[in-house]
């Protein structure tokens, strides 16, 4: 695989989670950069949802194929198992219902995949805490007032989620500290070994989840 320089790392990582020749829906696309990457690089079979004219303006001068719409609104435009990956990246905290969302997810999709910054690591946690403001980081970088997200979590607060969805984990994948995914086996498995221990709750600003639909 070419790796896209571009792509924020949360998204190289769920390039690495498809495979080759899947059938993707790209959910929040924005500007298609990972949509684009999923189609030239894993030769996906790919389309996009987005809700600013911007981002498919963007997509459209990519020449890729994108419908504008409010995910918060369902995915009636699309049957049940209609694609192998369905995608939301960075978009989970923006959506009004993110329960509703995850759902319809798994509707249309055999497998999603999810990306959230989490609001359980301790910069947040100790700029809150010492600071008494809202706090401001890399990952979130907006002021209160402007601020596009809605419905912040915490990768236990998600885990909660899928529980409660009788949703089934496939792969949880926290991200290191530095923004990066921990490098080498080892320490990959050290990561994932943490979040039994809700350790990675503290310690990772941004988590990818791989789910599917529990068994009946």
């Amino acid at each position: 695989m070419i790796k896209t320089p571009q792509l924020r790392v949360d998204q190289e990582v769920i390039a690495g989670l498809v495979t080759e020749g899947a059938r993707v829906l790209d959910l929040g696309c924005g500007d298609g950069l990972l949509l684009e990457h999923l189609i030239h690089q894993k030769n996906a079979h790919g389309a996009g949802v987005e809700i600013s004219h911007e981002g498919v303006h963007a997509c459209i001068a990519r020449g890729l194929p994108v419908l504008q719409g409010d995910i918060d609104q369902g995915l009636s435009d699309h049957h049940d198992n209609a694609f192998d990956y369905v995608i939301l990246s960075h978009t989970l905290q923006a959506v009004h219902r993110p329960r509703f969302v995850v759902q319809e997810m798994l509707r249309v999709g055999r497998k999603i995949i999810v990306s959230f910054p989490n609001f359980g690591h301790w910069k947040i946690r100790l700029g809150l805490t010492l600071g008494g403001r809202m706090p401001r980081t890399p990952v979130l970088p907006h002021a209160w007032y402007d601020t596009p997200n809605i419905h912040m979590c915490t990768i236990l607060d998600f885990q909660d989620l899928c529980k409660s969805l009788e949703i089934q984990i496939l792969d949880q994948i926290p991200l290191a500290a530095s923004g990066h995914r921990p490098k080498g086996p080892i320490k990959r498995q050290f990561a994932n070994y943490l979040v039994p221990l809700a350790v990675a709750n503290l310690f990772a600003p941004m988590a990818v989840f791989l789910l599917e639909r529990g068994p009946d």
